[in-house]
């Protein structure tokens, strides 16, 4: 687990810093001018999904932890937020974060089980526990079954902010985007996410060193979980519903398309890989089944053309390390 003596160097910090500046000012025009120009609720969706698979890099690309149930925890939280605008009458920041608590409990739940194992035993093992979390979305009386919660209030944000303006929900629905996507570069940025970074790299190692790899683990699946949980539940508030579709396995499938073509290990490649599938399903959805031909299409030829994905293609091309 040795250190680049050039990469931790203040002047790579301060070139990385710089990159990192650069991008980001370039991701905030982006987000002022997509309303103009494309279907405000598309770019909205797009933003929850995209905040979706920046949580589900953070446990594969930094940590090494394939996780193939992750729509666990956007679906309960989808569901937790829609029951308790439409039933409950919360606030819609309140059930946003009742939303995120259940599924940072979840993530508790099925990291303490998980992280026991590792490689393809671990993968499984959230796959058993996703299909338990849809089963009980199924079965549940709150949930309604396969019709799912439909009708969610928007509300009034702090009962003074009325979000069924279009206009005032993109901006909350950004502002909650930035949040996310903020706090996964300062986790991966920080003495913590370097840890994480050593595990990924060598464990053996990092346990050697004296680290409590598990406990490393768990944090993070954890903090994966509640910010997968921040998306899902900010998509029921967006969408005004809750379905099976949000808790299905396909959807944790799409996550991982979405990871590798953006690039996983990257920053912002889960946000392009979010917006090229999301896109595909939006664009091309007058094709019906035959979409989910061209998505497989589309991830064949990532595999085959840019093995870094999109994003890790473009940063590898420039010597940059900040994407």
């Amino acid at each position: 687990m040795s250190v680049d003596p050039i990469a931790a160097s203040p002047v790579a910090h301060s070139r990385d810093g710089r990159q990192f500046a650069g991008v980001f000012l370039a991701l905030l025009a982006l987000l002022i001018v997509a309303p103009f120009v494309a279907y405000p609720y598309f770019v909205m969706q797009a933003l929850c999904f995209a905040l979706f698979a920046c949580a589900f890099n953070l446990l594969i690309g930094y940590v090494g932890l394939l996780s193939f149930g992750h729509a666990m925890f956007l679906g309960l939280a989808s569901y937790v937020c829609a029951h308790a605008a439409k039933v409950w009458g919360f606030d819609p920041a309140l059930a946003i974060l009742a939303g995120v608590a259940c599924a940072g409990v979840l993530g508790l739940v099925a990291g303490v089980l998980a992280i026991r194992s590792q490689g393809i035993y671990f993968a499984m093992i959230t796959v058993a526990l996703s299909q338990m979390i849809y089963f009980f979305c199924l079965e549940a009386p709150f949930t309604h079954g396969e019709d799912g919660i439909q009708g969610v209030p928007q509300g009034r944000l702090f009962g003074l902010i009325d979000l069924s303006q279009t206009a005032t929900l993109y901006v909350f629905v950004a502002a909650i985007f930035l949040f996310g996507f903020l706090a996964i570069y300062r986790t991966v940025n920080s003495p913590f996410g370097e840890v994480l970074k050593a595990i990924r790299e060598n464990e053996l190692r990092a346990v050697s060193l004296g680290y409590r790899v598990a406990r490393y683990k768990l944090v993070a699946f954890v903090l994966s979980a509640a910010l997968a949980g921040l998306a899902g539940a900010t998509k029921a508030i967006v969408l005004q519903n809750a379905s099976l579709t949000d808790v299905g396995f396909g959807t944790s499938g799409e996550v991982v398309l979405m990871t590798l073509v953006g690039g996983m290990g990257t920053l912002y490649g889960p946000v392009v890989g979010a917006v090229i599938v999301v896109a595909m399903q939006n664009y091309l959805a007058e094709y019906g089944e035959w979409v989910t031909a061209i998505q497989g299409a589309v991830f064949v030829a990532c595999v085959l053309m840019f093995r870094r994905g999109v994003v890790g293609e473009i940063a590898n091309a420039l010597k940059w390390t900040s994407l």
